[in-house]
């Protein structure tokens, strides 16, 4: 009997929350509504920028969901779920990152009445399941294929897709000059690079690859800037003199003998260099450095080099021109050498870019971003990666539906009537799904009336802005 009565003794961290049951589930939602709430009014084509400050003191200032979501120091666990939200959406689809949190703290806001009325959560889940399930096929029902139009037509409502992602952003001013880059950009497959000083109609496309100017050296002036049908050839090798001389001791019995080790150390460099030349490379881009003699060696030869050139870079510029990086200089053969059809070194505000533009593999394009501040060009180069993955989500999903919130308050009219011919308390939780949808879509039919008063069934407004937007 003793036994019996001995307590039970929980073995759990100090300060560890217990809580449980319907008061747990109402905290939860709270949280997650809170988060909800600061995103808020980044939504639409009148959405605010946040400038968020971090305890590294690095200073953020932007309005895409899942950057301000990844920013925000967020503890507790259901409110965390919001922030995997936005992450998912962002990897998978681009854009809509705020949405999908506005769209899970509504579902959450409606659903809250109901269970501080004791109803069940599996009730409202599968209520809402339903209404998910319906609200797809109306979509699938509502949506517009751009499969079987021309080249022109595509480009022309993929412009729009990309239009619709830029309207809320800091460069929506520009929104059509970006939309067509970025449409040429996806076609090709696209890749950004930022740079300082100019404006942003300053910022253009290159069909190939483009990047700053390396570190140079002596008689890097004195080089070609300008090739027309190059071949490129790319290493991995330094060439350098002082390379050869290092990690190596040497000892002479005759004083005379040191010439000869001279005189070897320089004929191994000039070796490396005329077998390059040999090559008919007029190109050569090294990951390591390419000192002084090299430069000038291949300046009195008419050839440009680079060196120091980033790992990325050098990858991106072998894809593109379908050479082969080499780590020996034994045996170059024309089969890994690049080429493209013009190789240009271009001033670009105060610094020079090289541009290799024409590559045969027509599958890289660079977007050189121009503009006054590194927190604009950061929250440009945002904006930009939301617009082309919208792209390249309707290119493989080709089909879209109407903006300006029309989809939202279709699908939620649909589900309210459906909601009519059902009975039982699904019919409730039916209709909270439908109100959720026409809160979501609130901001984007506001903006659109205060911007030309489209309204709810204009297609010019989908919450992030004007145009077409991808299903």
């Amino acid at each position: 009997m003793s036994a019996m009565m001995q307590p039970q003794i929980i073995l759990l961290k100090e300060g560890t929350d217990t809580s449980q049951g319907k008061a747990q589930l109402v905290s939860n939602i709270n949280a997650c509504t809170a988060v909800a709430d600061v995103v808020r009014t980044t939504l639409g084509p009148r959405g605010m920028d946040k400038l968020i400050h971090d305890d590294k003191g690095s200073v953020t200032i932007s309005n895409d969901g899942a950057t301000i979501m990844k920013l925000l120091d967020i503890v507790h666990p259901a409110a965390k779920i919001l922030v995997d939200i936005a992450k998912s959406q962002d990897s998978e689809v681009g854009d809509g990152t705020t949405t999908v949190v506005l769209l899970a703290g509504e579902f959450l806001k409606e659903a809250k009445p109901f269970i501080e009325d004791g109803v069940h959560p599996q009730n409202l889940i599968r209520s809402y399941r339903i209404a998910s399930n319906l609200a797809l096929e109306k979509v699938k029902e509502l949506a517009v294929s751009i499969e079987g139009k021309s080249l022109e037509e595509k480009k022309s409502l993929l412009a729009k897709c990309a239009a619709t992602t830029l309207s809320s952003k800091l460069i929506g001013g520009e929104k059509e000059f970006f939309a067509s880059m970025v449409v040429d950009a996806v076609i090709a497959i696209g890749h950004e690079d930022r740079f300082l000083g100019g404006n942003m109609r300053d910022s253009f496309l290159v069909n190939g690859v483009a990047f700053k100017k390396t570190f140079s050296y002596a008689g890097f002036e004195q080089q070609p800037k300008k090739f027309l049908n190059p071949k490129i050839l790319l290493l991995n090798i330094e060439l350098e003199l002082k390379s050869e001389k290092e990690n190596a001791e040497i000892r002479l019995s005759d004083p005379s003998q040191y010439q000869s080790i001279v005189d070897a150390e320089w004929n191994i460099i000039y070796d490396k260099l005329d077998k390059c030349v040999q090559s008919g490379a007029k190109v050569v881009l090294s990951r390591l450095a390419i000192g002084d003699l090299a430069t000038q060696y291949f300046a009195d030869r008419d050839i440009f080099c680079a060196g120091r050139v980033t790992e990325e870079d050098l990858r991106r510029v072998a894809a593109a021109t379908g050479g082969t990086v080499q780590t020996s200089v034994n045996n170059v053969i024309d089969e890994v050498l690049g080429t493209c059809e013009l190789f240009e070194e271009r001033q670009v505000g105060n610094e020079r870019f090289n541009i290799f533009s024409g590559c045969p593999s027509g599958l890289t394009a660079t977007i050189v971003l121009r503009g006054g501040a590194d927190q604009f060009i950061e929250e440009a180069e945002r904006s930009l990666h939301d617009a082309i993955m919208i792209v390249r989500r309707a290119m493989k999903n080709s089909t879209v539906v109407a903006g300006g919130g029309a989809i939202d308050m279709e699908i939620s009219r649909y589900l309210r009537q459906h909601a009519r011919t059902i009975a039982g308390k699904s019919q409730l939780f039916i209709n909270s799904y439908a109100k959720a949808l026409e809160s979501e879509s609130a901001q984007g039919e506001a903006a659109a009336s205060a911007m030309g008063g489209r309204g709810r069934g204009g297609a010019g407004f989908r919450g992030r802005g004007r145009g077409m937007r991808r299903r």
